[in-house]
């Protein structure tokens, strides 16, 4: 199949480019491997988002006292605040499926591979593969978690971003390693819900990339919530 224009990868640069070139009169394709919207939307800035507002409804009410208002001692459901991130993400995907059809992109499901110039192999789920073939290919296959030497993942024990937002059980205990965004979103929500967290960080403050004055503020709010917060500091076994 011979188009203008194909867009490897949904993430919020890669869906945008193909409305776009669609938009200006071009025959597009998106290629995605997983969920349309890419890690972002399904499994990063969006479903976190989600956890993150059910953790603050669930302070709001353990301090429903201070706003007058009288509830007899709020209980989280771990399970149900899961459940409620997934079924955001999921609804938001099936948005960008809905885009896709309005604006006449054909979806090719599967992992794309340049195998020439202009032309991408599709492998789909079940082996089956597909030719492709575009004037222009646009590359937006995003990032993804760097695993360190001394903390291989197993997906039970030492973990991903993905396997912390979906969790069977809410643990007792977490080390969070590393305190930028995402570390730090995770040990605010798995702390605001009764969870003993830890934060390890490298540098000498948590959010490095951010103003020293915020990582101040936001350190100093941690520990006021009850999170231990260890910087200058490298876990070096487990």
């Amino acid at each position: 199949m011979a188009y203008d224009v194909i867009v490897l990868g949904s993430g919020p640069g890669g869906y945008p480019a193909a409305i776009r070139a669609s938009q200006l009169g071009k025959k597009v394709a998106i290629v995605e491997r997983e969920s349309l919207g890419g890690i972002c939307l399904n499994w990063g800035c969006i479903p976190t988002k989600a956890l993150l507002k059910s953790a603050q409804v669930f302070e709001y009410a353990k301090h429903a006292g201070d706003y007058g208002i009288e509830i007899v001692e709020p209980k989280q459901n771990f399970e149900k605040i899961i459940k409620r991130s997934r079924g955001v993400a999921d609804k938001m995907s099936k948005g960008i499926q809905f885009l896709m059809k309005k604006n006449k992109i054909d979806v090719v499901m599967g992992t794309g591979k340049l195998i020439a110039p202009g032309k991408l192999e599709v492998t789909a789920a079940d082996g089956k593969k597909q030719a492709l073939e575009a004037k222009n290919i646009i590359i937006a296959t995003g990032g993804r978690a760097r695993e360190l030497p001394s903390l291989k993942m197993d997906g039970k024990k030492i973990i991903g971003y993905r396997e912390a937002m979906v969790l069977p059980q809410q643990p007792k205990s977490m080390l969070v390693v590393g305190s930028g965004a995402i570390g730090s979103e995770f040990a605010y929500f798995y702390n605001s819900i009764g969870t003993k967290i830890t934060i390890v960080e490298f540098l000498p403050r948590i959010v490095p990339v951010e103003d020293e004055d915020i990582s101040k503020e936001l350190e100093k709010q941690f520990k006021k919530q009850g999170i231990e917060v260890l910087t200058n500091s490298e876990v070096l076994s487990v």
